[in-house]
């Protein structure tokens, strides 16, 4: 793992090395995950440059936030649990604007079924982001469907990796999400479990900063703000359109799987309703600093 993270700091230090013009443009991190799709729209619009923002790429939750740790990026998306790993030794990060809710989006796949997994006797690889949402997705299937006894070997890796796995006769679960489970569902793994009713997890897609940044840039982020929400009304309204913009940025989904996909979030960019925000408060989410605007 530290070999890793220094590799990729490495790699990105080489990178924004490159101009120093282009290193006074604020850099926001994210992932390839649905929920984020308004981000590379805005930015195959080009609407970012006028704002003075650069986006950011990365494959996996984990490696978004050793991105941010590090200080290469100003801010970043995540979830809940990301946020409350950094926050940890960060107290003034915040969330300031929501993306979606993941509503089946978080996926629990195996080439064994339910009954097969609580019966056998075989030591079971489970493939996940350690440093993710995906160690709290896992918990959450081993509890529910009582597998706490049985011999788990938990191995670290990112997406990118994961979605090349092919089925074998040895007792496997991953732990995914969208679009990554599309290659997994043509591999021979199988959905046994999502955020969609059969998990009582709740996730929830944000961008956090520090408190002292987002002052500092609070007109920026709430251009931003605007262009999201706009990008998400493009989204409901004309779908195809929007999936013709994106299209080079998530290359493993065709238009009907990007439609499917968005079956399992829901947007709350706009509109939070009072029982996520009561469960958000009990998860010690923050609310306090999101940015809100008249259209």
């Amino acid at each position: 793992m530290i070999s890793k993270i220094i590799f990729i700091f490495s790699i990105l230090l080489l990178f924004t090395s490159c101009s120093s013009e282009y290193d006074k443009r604020m850099k926001i991190s994210t992932t390839g995950w649905v929920g984020y799709t308004p981000l590379y729209y805005i930015k195959a619009k080009g609407w970012l440059e006028p704002l003075n923002i650069r986006l950011l790429s990365v494959s996996s939750l984990a490696e978004n936030m050793y991105i941010y740790q590090a200080g290469n990026s100003d801010a970043f998306t995540g979830t809940q649990y990301e946020y409350g790993v950094l926050h940890q030794d960060s107290k003034n990060l915040v969330p300031i604007m929501m993306f979606d809710r993941s509503n089946g989006g978080d996926i629990v796949m195996s080439n064994f079924s339910l009954k097969e997994l609580q019966e056998t006797d075989i030591q079971i690889d489970a493939y996940l982001e350690l440093d993710s949402i995906n160690n709290n997705v896992l918990k959450d299937f081993v509890k529910r469907y009582h597998l706490q006894k049985k011999n788990i070997n938990y191995i670290n890796r990112d997406q990118v990796l994961i979605k090349e796995l092919k089925a074998t006769a040895k007792p496997t679960i991953i732990v995914t999400y969208i679009p990554y489970n599309l290659s997994l569902e043509n591999q021979g793994f199988r959905e046994l479990a999502s955020t969609k009713g059969t998990l009582d997890l709740l996730v929830v897609d944000s961008m956090f900063t520090k408190v002292e940044f987002l002052n500092e840039h609070k007109k920026q982020f709430i251009e931003l703000k605007k262009l999201i929400d706009k990008s998400v009304r493009v989204l409901k309204t004309n779908p195809k359109g929007f999936y013709e913009t994106i299209k080079p940025y998530i290359e493993e989904m065709d238009y009907e799987e990007f439609i499917s996909s968005l079956n399992d979030i829901i947007w709350i960019n706009e509109n939070i309703s009072q029982e996520l925000n009561k469960r958000m408060t009990q998860a010690n989410f923050p609310i306090r600093d999101l940015l809100h605007y008249e259209n």
